[in-house]
């Protein structure tokens, strides 16, 4: 399907980030699967859709770091159909799964798995990542190479740190071998056993177990010092306090190969969320203080944080509708990251250049995904999302396409949304049947 969509304000952040992005109105121009061509007034060819998406913005196809699609083995919260159908439904196109499924995805055999399974499903692109250690134990080192081999495009005991110095010594050297990245949930367990929420004046407000924000800061300076050691590069997951961006900031200026990404819901909520019991606020590593969430702000401001990513954690009522203190850790993300991040636009903390890049092009300079995935320009795949900026709505957890319903956001009047998602150049999201 040959497709032109008219008079959108276009942005691609792919060739030189946020200074050198491309930021016009323009027409885009989808042939045989690819872009052909972005100007004004393009002729349609024959044969080819052409939508009016004024008003809208069209950027790439949304890139996302962090996701839990759960299959294989738990396929009640959510499996790689209903994970693509929540994914596509937000603007993403590439996602990228973590591997603490069942099996845990630390052999070829797993990653294998995943990768048939997504092509059978179709849709959204789906990038496994594997184990740094054997069943996430922390002791021996999973088979990076055969991995790598078999789609895996990082490595992480995500949901558990690497404890052991010495093991995450080398799984840096080792993934440096293979030209990928480690990624880090920065967590030091002995400062943070038996925690709910983060540990201030909020957890004792409500009664409940914290988690002091030097756990995660802890761990990252850890390893900043294990990647000026090793060289390798060091991707720092979810990040959440105000302490561990400060390092990674620092860390950048020294030229060290050290990335972070961080979660709508780390710099949209804080810990008085959770004064309400809702077991939906409850996630891994927990809301901070505001003071955290300003640091990060700032640090999406300024250019420190390198991606948006939205650890989508798909948990049933099973899970999720019992006691805060046994309830598992972890919110939805997919369906509703454009819009959280959009508020930031209206609030003046970042300009839309710059939100696009953090889900676009800027996943993609942490991970290597591929010639062209995050990028919107003549000659790439047309991995495109188009997106309503006007759009009002409130969530509703029983209108997501997810198979869970673990949402904080519920009742939440946002404004912005995917109208059309394109995955190599067929519609694969098209509520409104623009391309029916």
């Amino acid at each position: 399907m040959d497709v032109l969509l008219r008079g959108g304000r276009v942005i691609d952040t792919s060739q030189g980030g946020e200074q050198k992005a491309f930021d016009a109105q323009a027409d885009v121009l989808v042939v045989d699967g690819r872009v052909a061509e972005i100007g004004r007034g393009l002729a349609a060819p024959s044969g080819a859709r052409v939508v009016d998406v004024t008003d809208s913005l069209v950027c790439a196809g949304l890139v996302d770091l962090h996701t839990h699609l759960r299959e294989p083995g738990q396929e009640y919260k959510e499996d790689i159909a209903t994970g693509s159908e929540a994914a596509v439904a937000g603007g993403f196109t590439t996602v990228c799964c973590m591997p603490n499924t069942n099996p845990i995805n630390d052999t070829r055999a797993v990653t294998r798995l995943i990768v048939d399974r997504a092509r059978e499903v179709g849709g959204v692109r789906v990038r496994p990542i594997g184990a740094v250690s054997q069943g996430l134990r922390g002791e021996e080192l999973a088979e990076f190479g055969e991995m790598r081999d078999a789609g895996i495009v990082a490595v992480s005991d995500d949901g558990r740190p690497v404890m052991d110095a010495g093991l995450m010594r080398r799984a840096l050297e080792y993934a440096r071998t293979f030209g990928i990245p480690v990624v880090q949930h920065a967590e030091d367990l002995h400062l943070s056993s038996d925690w709910v929420m983060n540990e201030g004046i909020t957890s004792t407000r409500a009664g409940l177990r914290g988690q002091p924000a030097q756990a995660e800061s802890v761990m990252v300076a850890r390893d900043i010092e294990l990647v000026e050691l090793t060289g390798a590069r060091y991707h720092v997951a979810h990040v959440s306090a105000g302490r561990s961006v400060a390092m990674v900031r620092d860390a950048k200026a020294r030229g060290l190969p050290v990335t972070v990404e961080v979660t709508p819901h780390h710099f949209a909520l804080t810990d008085e969320s959770c004064l309400h019991y809702d077991t939906d606020t409850k996630v891994s590593p927990p809301l901070r203080a505001d003071a955290d969430r300003q640091a990060i702000l700032e640090a999406l401001a300024d250019g420190a944080i390198d991606c948006i990513a939205t650890d989508h954690a798909p948990h049933s009522d099973v899970e999720k509708d019992i006691e805060f203190d046994i309830a598992a850790c972890g919110m939805l993300g997919l369906e509703t990251a454009v819009p959280i991040t959009l508020e930031l636009v209206r609030d003046g903390v970042i300009s839309l250049v710059r939100a696009v890049d953090l889900l676009t092009a800027g996943p993609c300079r942490v991970f290597d995904l591929g010639e062209g995935v995050g990028a919107l320009r003549p000659g790439v795949v047309a991995d495109i999302a188009v997106i309503d900026l006007g759009k009002s709505w409130t969530v509703d957890r029983d209108k997501m396409r997810s198979r869970s319903r673990n949402t904080p956001f519920h009742g939440r009047n946002v404004i912005g949304a995917a109208q059309l998602t394109i995955v190599g150049g067929k519609p694969v999201y098209d509520p409104e049947e623009k391309l029916a």
